[in-house]
């Protein structure tokens, strides 16, 4: 079973506030959905909480920690090592790729 699509979270969002249905009732009258009882629960909660099946600004993961500022740190800390003498097995084995300031320039 699919977890609930976005047309489901509407249909149980219009049972819920419009019609005061349970949890109980929506797998009732719609046995060919399959919902599970516990997402159910669990959106239901979402639904009487905060009105609403989206999800909240800023809730979970990070898409990406490549920001302008991280991308800039990390430029300059490569072109401040150059020049440095290497300190590490790693680095003698090739298992570091030297990068240069020329190439982190935009």
């Amino acid at each position: 079973m699919a977890p609930l699509t976005a047309e489901d979270h509407l249909l149980i969002k219009v049972l819920r506030t419009e019609k005061g249905w349970t949890v109980d009732r929506m797998i009732s009258e719609f046995p060919l959905r399959q919902w599970k009882r516990r997402a159910l629960y669990n959106l239901v909660k979402k639904i009487d909480s905060t009105g609403s099946v989206e999800r909240l600004p800023g809730s979970g993961r990070p898409r990406s920690a490549r920001t302008d500022s991280n991308v800039q740190l990390v430029s300059d800390f490569i072109c401040s090592q150059e020049g440095q003498e290497s300190t590490g097995d790693r680095e003698r084995d090739g298992a570091f790729t030297f990068v240069s300031c020329e190439d982190c320039q935009e």
